[in-house]
């Protein structure tokens, strides 16, 4: 749920609102009132795919160099061995077909400063599901800035190689390079990270009006502690990130844009398919109920990604663009992913802990022309972005809100 929303495109004028909603379709939502359980809503519309396209910019490679040499460089492993935080949990999450579950610890699972958004595993790093020979789970949560300092985005990595169950876990923060290469130092990520998508050494995170930051794993480094509110190069030479141990810093960016007069794309969550061919990227954005009635699009898009690089790949024309694309008009949509053709969404549903009708639903809808399927409170309150582990057919998803926050995977084939 977006609490303090990022800087976005907002349908702001009546003319934009008949672009968007010129398509007449049947608005393809539930009600919180209707029963748990399967129950078939509009069809998707398909789109032009290519009219959705991104541009690649690149961080200096002078300036990450600078910081290469500058701190010890890391790996995610040892990252995961060095977890500093043991989970637990009081209950059991209400979700359908739930096949594994994990927590925080009290001073996470509680916090209001940081809310929990996106979720990627290493089973999108690599297909044979492990990553540095471990098994991990990613995931985002942007800070509130509830003291007056916006610290962005950190990044937690927790060790199921472990334990499954209570898997430790450790915090690490985005960072984006600044200075000069004389000079280097490094700024917070001030983005929303609604969902996240892990591919190889890099990370992909959604920014919300800019299309997807990307960082890489292999420039993970070690600063130094103890300054809660000092990040980047210190006057004494010394690195800070907000008394976190370990910073990842951002190394390229894909700007997105679109063509055909179609609005631009909300980049609300972001998820690896890797039963397409080639492997390709979900993306889907969240409109509230407000903005569907007011006639918003609510959309969904493919887009290639190359195995051999780890970067969005361009068609035969040297431009990168979708090659899928549907709308769906679901509102509240927080994460996305498709298997084998089908596309799954998860949708909140309220923030009444004490009724079962908030719980999040899930929906599927097989492309092209299959109907867009409801599953009344499959998931729990809060439910957000989805990830899906081929390797287990888990698809995972996770609850954002203080107390209520699960980590959860369902049985993907028994929807």
């Amino acid at each position: 749920m977006r609490h303090r929303r990022r800087p976005a495109l907002a349908v702001a004028s009546l003319g934009l609102c008949v672009l968007l909603g010129s398509a007449g379709q049947a608005v393809a939502t539930e009600t919180a009132s209707e029963a748990a359980g399967p129950s078939v809503a509009a069809a998707a519309t398909p789109l032009t795919a290519s009219n959705f396209r991104y541009t690649l910019s690149e961080t200096s490679s002078s300036l990450v160099g600078a910081l290469d040499a500058a701190l010890p460089n890391v790996t995610m492993g040892a990252v995961a061995d060095d977890a500093n935080r043991t989970p637990s949990c009081g209950s059991a999450p209400s979700v359908t077909h739930r096949t594994a579950y994990y927590c925080w610890n009290d001073g996470d699972q509680d916090t209001t400063a940081w809310y929990p958004q996106g979720i990627t595993t290493s089973s999108d790093a690599y297909g044979a599901g492990t990553y540095d020979g471990k098994r991990i789970n990613l995931v985002s949560w942007y800070d509130h800035a509830e003291d007056g300092i916006d610290k962005g985005v950190r990044i937690s990595v927790s060790n199921l190689s472990a334990s499954a169950s209570a898997p430790p876990y450790r915090h690490i923060l985005l960072v984006e390079p600044s200075g000069t290469a004389s000079a280097p130092s490094y700024r917070p990520v001030n983005i929303h990270a609604g969902g996240i998508m892990w591919y190889g050494n890099l990370l992909y995170v959604a920014d919300t009006s800019g299309g997807f930051r990307v960082f890489d794993l292999d420039h993970l480094w070690q600063v130094s502690t103890g300054r809660s509110s000092a990040v980047g190069r210190q006057a004494d030479g010394s690195y800070h990130a907000f008394d976190y141990k370990y910073v990842l810093p951002q190394t390229a960016k894909f700007t997105d844009s679109t063509a055909g007069g179609y609005a631009q794309l909300q980049h609300s969550s972001v998820a690896l398919d890797r039963t397409s061919s080639p492997d390709s990227v979900i993306v889907s954005e969240y409109r509230s109920p407000a903005d569907v009635d007011a006639g918003a699009q609510v959309r969904t898009i493919r887009v290639p990604i190359d195995y051999t690089n780890r970067y969005l790949k361009p068609a035969s024309d040297g431009v990168i663009k979708a090659t899928e694309a549907y709308r769906t008009d679901l509102e509240s949509v927080q994460g996305s992913t498709a298997i084998n053709g089908e596309f799954f969404f998860s949708q909140s549903d309220g923030s009444n802990h004490s009724d079962p009708n908030s719980d999040g639903d899930l929906h599927t809808f097989a492309a092209p022309s299959g109907p867009i399927v409801r599953h009344g409170n499959a998931l729990t309150v809060g439910a957000e972005d989805l990830s899906y582990d081929p390797t287990r057919d888990y698809l995972w998803s996770l609850g954002e809100y203080p107390g209520y926050r699960w980590v959860y995977a369902a049985d993907a084939s028994s929807f």
